[in-house]
């Protein structure tokens, strides 16, 4: 069963308990001042999913800020508004009680459209099944968690058979990005190396189109401008998803016309102390990157750099 079919079995629970109308639950969006609708139960069908409210705005909102229970027993539309009804839906709600969870990590409300429907004990129930719901929550995400590890793991098995499966260097780094997009769930995987001079890099290992009209056999790029090249200037990790990072700088810079990428990764890769190639992950789309995900490609690119300091040492030897 999946976390939704989880959240929407107890938010039904919870209607049931107390005789409500809708149950909802917001939970608040990491880095900002906005609640979400996460999961909910009616009796009706006109619930607004996927409703955002900021911090502060209406009866959730009120809770959310100040972290602290609310009950209305005879609802006045002058002193605030619940939001996630249409207008004429919700003005047939005559009660509300509202509760947040453990964490400010959201808030848990139930309505009803008959007054005086809630008492100061329901109140205290009420919050024992927010500690229930965030209790699961953080079960879930564990077991998610764990399962995503698992699944990481078991690519790493099938990259760390590549080297001595795959010799050659330019199929062996095709099949290692195909492996870290099919993992990553980014689109694009491919890696850029840096001449011998400094001056520019190439791209390598790209299958799917990113740059229209550009050879990139032939074509050497600005190592003086765009995020790559800023990368490869600092010899610093990037990381740009959903929640974090400089979204919507040039990849290549802005004299290259390019997809624009809402999720970049990219990661230097040092062979004989120097930053000489960049592992890079691109996607179109915003992309949670979390610490697991960074770990992984980590291990990743560490998995690649020592595959290139051996071929600059054979290089040197013979």
């Amino acid at each position: 069963m999946n976390n939704d079919k989880w959240l929407s079995r107890i938010l039904g629970l919870v209607c049931s308990v107390f005789d409500g109308y809708s149950t909802v639950l917001f939970l608040r969006d990491p880095g900002r001042d906005i609640c979400r609708i996460a999961a909910s139960f009616s009796l009706g069908d006109s619930i607004s999913t996927g409703y955002e409210i900021k911090t502060g705005t209406g009866l959730v909102g009120w809770i959310a800020k100040n972290d602290k229970p609310l009950l209305i027993n005879n609802f006045d539309r002058d002193e605030g508004c619940l939001g996630y009804y249409p207008r004429e839906s919700e003005s047939k709600i005559k009660a509300f009680m509202g509760c947040p969870l453990p964490q400010e990590a959201g808030v848990l409300c139930v309505d009803s459209k008959k007054t005086y429907s809630f008492s100061d004990k329901d109140q205290k129930i009420l919050y024992q099944f927010a500690q229930l719901v965030q209790d699961i929550r953080q079960g879930l995400m564990q077991a998610d968690h764990s399962l995503k590890s698992r699944e990481y793991y078991r690519y790493l098995a099938l990259i760390q058979e590549l080297r001595q499966r795959v010799p050659k260097w330019r199929s062996f780094l095709q099949q290692l990005l195909e492996l870290l997009s099919q993992s990553t769930g980014f689109s694009h995987c491919f890696m850029a190396a840096r001449d011998e001079r400094g001056e520019g890099y190439f791209i390598e290992g790209l299958q799917q189109e990113i740059l229209p009209r550009v050879n990139l056999k032939e074509h050497k790029f600005n190592i003086d401008s765009g995020l790559l090249g800023w990368a490869f200037k600092h010899g610093s990790p990037v990381f740009s998803g959903l929640h974090e990072g400089p979204a919507g700088l040039p990849l290549f810079g802005k004299e290259v016309p390019a997809k624009q990428f809402k999720s970049v990764i990219c990661l230097p890769l040092v062979v004989h102390r120097k930053t000489r190639g960049l592992l890079v992950l691109a996607d179109t789309g915003a992309l949670p990157i979390d610490e697991e995900l960074k770990g992984f490609v980590y291990m990743v690119g560490d998995y690649l750099g020592l595959f290139l300091e051996n071929l600059y040492l054979k290089s040197r030897i013979s």
